[in-house]
């Protein structure tokens, strides 16, 4: 049963679903807009969010954490010489998702995830 079990598991199994979303939310912050579905651009959004907010403060133990989570470093350098500043007076709320309407060939939702 399900009970109270929160999350998308976007119709993929473990590996391939957390490998696609640290894919995908390194591409929102390396080209700060990327086009998807609105599934997706859910099941990312929080990750997107809590790495930003982890780069905020410069330290060692953050840099290691967010290696971690990214499979290339370029991810976290712009987090933490671009965004990092940027949003250091904001309080959360990085990203926005705007509806674009639907993909052509199978009807489904595309949306346009970027960095506010």
């Amino acid at each position: 049963m399900r009970h109270r079990k929160s999350g998308t598991i976007l119709d993929r199994a473990k590996a391939p679903r957390e490998a696609m979303l640290r894919n995908l939310a390194a591409s929102v912050i390396l080209y700060e807009k990327v086009k998807t579905t609105a599934a997706k651009a859910k099941a990312v959004q929080p990750l997107v969010e809590k790495a930003i907010t982890k780069g905020k403060k410069d330290s060692l133990s953050a840099r290691r954490l967010l290696l971690t989570f990214f499979y290339t470093d370029h991810p976290i350098k712009k987090i933490f010489e671009v965004l990092g500043p940027r949003y250091h007076d904001r309080q959360g709320g990085y990203t926005r998702i705007t509806k674009l309407g639907h993909r052509p060939n199978d009807g489904a939702d595309m949306v346009l995830i970027e960095l506010v």
